[in-house]
């Protein structure tokens, strides 16, 4: 399986920068760092927060300034990842309120993207699972996923988005139907599975399966897939340069080691050892060429990333072996 090279809306390739990094672990840090609320585990009604309208513009501004104190690439996440419309109506918001969250969830990055630049900066539009991000609920077919999740990928073609990053997905079917909503439009689309201790998706399938699921109905137009949500320990041995690993651009993992069970039981914040983190991101990034997208999921914060970016800097990729 040959890797696929896409321009985002930007007209920028994953390949033209040697690291991207990027932090889907806002939403752990708004709630446990900063206290925010987030009803239904939403973070995107604190756009009409000033407090939290604030506290959202400065951890963009903090990783765009860590992105530019080491030279690399950065992608902004959008905190709309529960922004559909089964998760909103759940906390009371219609599908006319949705839509202007998820404009002003993208206009709030791109500002944050002028500000700065002289950074190569990429608009992720933030696409999560219709049902839980850790276990297989209602599960849907391609056909059904299409559909439900097509009012929010419309949504963000008409933005400034890059691309959409549909995040914590759990089965395959889901992910291709995002995919295909996607295609639909024009839009470029990165798919991040989740995995627990054993290295498979919650739906039991393992990440080669997965891929190719979902790269044969869409005829592999996702830019790449990664995996997020999950400690290096529980994924890391499954790397051994064989060909279908070369779809896998991005690793985007938990600070702590806990399975998603103990993870969903947690009444504090487990930030794992950062240092520890780093190094063992930046052995994977160094050992496997076709990985340029790092960062942070839940329970870590700038500090992981940076002990990433450290790492990485200090060591050379591996050549690919023949």
């Amino acid at each position: 399986m040959g890797a696929t090279v896409r321009k985002t809306k930007q007209g920028t390739s994953f390949n033209d920068q040697p690291l991207f990094i990027c932090y889907t672990g806002i939403d752990t840090e708004l709630l446990f760092t900063y206290q925010q609320p987030l009803p239904g585990g939403a973070s995107y009604p604190l756009l009409n927060s000033p407090t939290g309208r604030s506290v959202i513009k400065q951890i963009y501004k903090n990783l765009l300034l860590l992105a530019k104190k080491h030279r690399c690439a950065v992608i902004l996440d959008t905190i709309t990842w529960v922004a559909h419309r089964d998760r909103a109506k759940q906390i009371g918001i219609n599908s006319d309120q949705l839509v202007t969250f998820n404009h002003d969830a993208i206009a709030i990055m791109a500002e944050a993207r002028t500000n700065y630049a002289d950074t190569l900066t990429l608009l992720s539009a933030q696409i999560g699972p219709r049902a839980d991000a850790y276990q297989v609920l209602n599960k849907m077919s391609v056909n059904d996923a299409y559909h439900y999740h097509m009012a929010q990928v419309q949504t963000y073609s008409q933005t400034d988005a890059d691309i959409i990053t549909a995040a914590t997905l759990t089965y395959a079917e889901e992910a291709a139907g995002i995919v295909l909503a996607a295609k639909s439009v024009n839009i470029p689309v990165v798919i991040a599975f989740t995995v627990e201790n054993d290295g498979r998706l919650p739906s039991g399938m393992t990440l080669q399966q997965a891929i190719t699921l979902v790269d044969q109905p869409t005829n592999q137009y996702a830019c790449h897939f990664m995996i997020n949500c999950a400690h290096p320990e529980h994924f890391s041995y499954l790397f051994r340069q064989q060909p279908w690993e070369r779809r896998i651009r991005g690793i985007v993992v938990n600070a702590s080691r806990c399975s998603h069970d103990e993870l969903d039981n947690c009444a504090t914040l487990d930030a794992g050892n950062p240092k520890e983190l780093g190094y063992q991101v930046a052995e994977l990034y160094r050992h496997n060429p076709q990985i340029n997208v790092i960062g942070g999921c839940c329970g870590t914060n700038l500090n992981h990333i940076e002990q990433m970016v450290k790492n990485i800097k200090r060591h050379p990729k591996v050549p690919l072996s023949n």
